[in-house]
């Protein structure tokens, strides 16, 4: 498959998608940290490119639910708005089969989205010992099936006991390797033939 990782600098989802062959890409405004296909610049340029699969991961500062105070205490409606719009291009981008991810967003913002996610998932269900609840919204995937027997008790709230700092924003938005590796397995391997024949 042509599979596309929009906002995505780390490499960790593109490179589960090469290990199983597939011809993935990641594009990012930052450079990739991991050597590897990466297009840095806007990613908007490569969303009405044919793709069998987009996997994104659009900024959430102005969307998430965390963040919702700061829209009429700055005035960033119009951040906000932009914000929205984005997330909605990668959604609607050129390709059968799409996934996008955010937190959990603010009303506002799921006004313009229009609906809620299609699943949530946390890193603990897949492996990784951290808490972080995520969405999906997708087109054409079905649902990740958690991959672990860890429990949430097992896990540990990292991500958002995070100290404050210029990289803060940058170790959080990392997407956890047991969540890549499910993706990759789910959405590009036999996992994904087999539920789509047993659909049919």
């Amino acid at each position: 498959m042509r599979v596309l990782i929009a906002c995505e600098y780390s490499g960790r989802v593109r490179d589960a998608f090469l290990a199983l062959g597939h011809d993935a890409m990641s594009c990012d405004l930052l450079p990739t940290e991991a050597p590897g296909p990466h297009y840095q610049g806007d990613v908007l340029r490569l969303l009405s490119d044919p793709w069998d699969l987009v996997i994104a991961h659009p900024p959430c500062t102005r969307l998430c639910n965390s963040g919702v105070r700061w829209l009429a205490e700055r005035d960033l409606w119009d951040d906000m708005r932009a914000g929205a719009e984005f997330f909605m291009a990668c959604l609607n981008a050129n390709a059968s089969m799409v996934a996008v991810e955010n937190p959990v967003m603010h009303k506002y913002a799921r006004a313009i989205v229009g609906r809620g996610p299609d699943f949530t998932v946390q890193p603990w269900q897949f492996g990784d010992p951290a808490k972080k609840r995520t969405c999906f919204w997708t087109r054409g995937l079905p649902p990740l099936r958690p991959t672990s027997d860890m429990q949430a008790s097992d896990a540990r709230a990292d991500c958002h006991l995070a100290s404050p700092g210029p990289d803060r924003w940058k170790e959080r938005s990392r997407t956890y390797p047991g969540i890549a590796q499910a993706m990759a397995m789910q959405w590009g391997g036999t996992d994904l033939v087999q539920m789509m024949e047993a659909a049919e």
